[in-house]
């Protein structure tokens, strides 16, 4: 099951108390203090790993509490330092505090990491103490608590292209085309649950990553139907490709519903009106597609696509294009 958002709760591990002991040891007079130091507790830490690719493993346990550090003991002997707890979680996660609803950290890249709560230190041994004049101190200070956090974490796939449009317009079929990827296909509304990554080949030197983005209808930045849950996946995707269907089963206009998934992508994020963009008119073995497919070349003043994932028609100029437009981008 793919999860994209959980909450939890971390607790770090409580330091070590120090210790209070003496040397009693026969033929030593006045031993003095050898208590030992406590150990450090546990941190909680959330690392990025490339092999983790949903949140489902963080969100079957709802609480994450690293161990505690070993009290300090007499000889001088310090108590151990408890092991970090690490949690391995997707590149893209980003780490929120749930309650000051700030974000601690982006974990973009794998091996990024952040400390999600701090570990107690350990307490100190009466042994610290001694002096001149303080010969057999009792003193000894208690561990440190460890921090305690409630955390939001939320997965925003990083793909290099996004494909939106609204929902039977394509998007999973030229994912399967175009990559390995084998998300589920069927001829009705919201068949994909969630987002689908694939890498697409151009050469031997050249490769992008495209995900197949859950169908967005109107109204979906305010939480209607399944967009709003995705709808972050977006923000992630360095260009859109908008698949637009020529021949809707529910009978809509194909330029109506360009218009609307433009609006919803603006009202969620407005800089995503500003993300680079390619239009395909898929289906274009439809009677209706080249109308479409002009149609909205007029509407937005620039080249529109179309291909087929059933016949293969467009899909190499489709990939030249989008290798074109991620090569610009990056050399700017």
């Amino acid at each position: 099951m793919f999860v994209d958002r959980v909450e939890i709760e971390v607790q770090a591990g409580r330091g070590g108390d120090g210790c209070v002991s003496f040397r009693r040891e026969k033929y030593v007079p006045r031993g003095g203090p050898n208590g030992g130091d406590g150990g450090d507790g546990g941190s909680v830490i959330l690392r990025a790993e490339g092999g983790v690719d949903n949140l489902a493993f963080v969100g079957h346990k709802q609480q994450w509490r690293a161990s505690d550090g070993q009290h300090g003991m007499g000889s001088d002997c310090h108590g151990r330092s408890a092991e970090d707890l690490v949690i391995p979680v997707p590149p893209g996660t980003q780490v929120i505090d749930a309650t000051g609803s700030f974000v601690l950290k982006d974990l973009v890249q794998d091996g990024d990491e952040v400390i999600a709560a701090q570990g107690g230190k350990g307490g100190k041994g009466n042994a610290r103490f001694k002096s001149a004049t303080n010969r057999a101190p009792r003193q000894f200070t208690p561990g440190g608590e460890g921090e305690h956090r409630r955390l939001v974490l939320e997965l925003k796939v990083i793909a290099d292209v996004g494909l939106v449009g609204k929902p039977n317009a394509g998007k999973s079929t030229l994912l399967s085309r175009l990559t390995r990827a084998r998300p589920e296909i069927a001829a009705y509304p919201f068949t994909t649950k969630h987002p689908n990554l694939g890498i697409v080949r151009v050469d031997l030197d050249r490769s992008f990553v495209m995900a197949d983005i859950p169908g967005l209808i109107e109204g979906a930045h305010a939480g209607v139907g399944l967009g709003h849950e995705f709808l972050r996946h977006v923000e992630r995707a360095g260009i859109l490709v908008h698949l637009v269907e020529p021949a809707p089963m529910d009978g809509t206009d194909p330029l109506d519903n360009y218009r609307t998934i433009r609006n919803e992508l603006v009202q969620f994020d407005p800089s995503l009106g500003e993300r680079p963009e390619i239009v395909v008119v898929t289906k274009s073995e439809l009677p209706s597609a080249e109308e479409t497919r002009a149609a909205l070349a007029a509407e937005t003043g620039r080249e529109v696509l179309a291909i087929s994932a059933v016949t293969g028609q467009g899909l190499n100029q489709l990939v030249g294009a989008i290798s074109s437009l991620l090569a610009e981008r990056a050399a700017t």
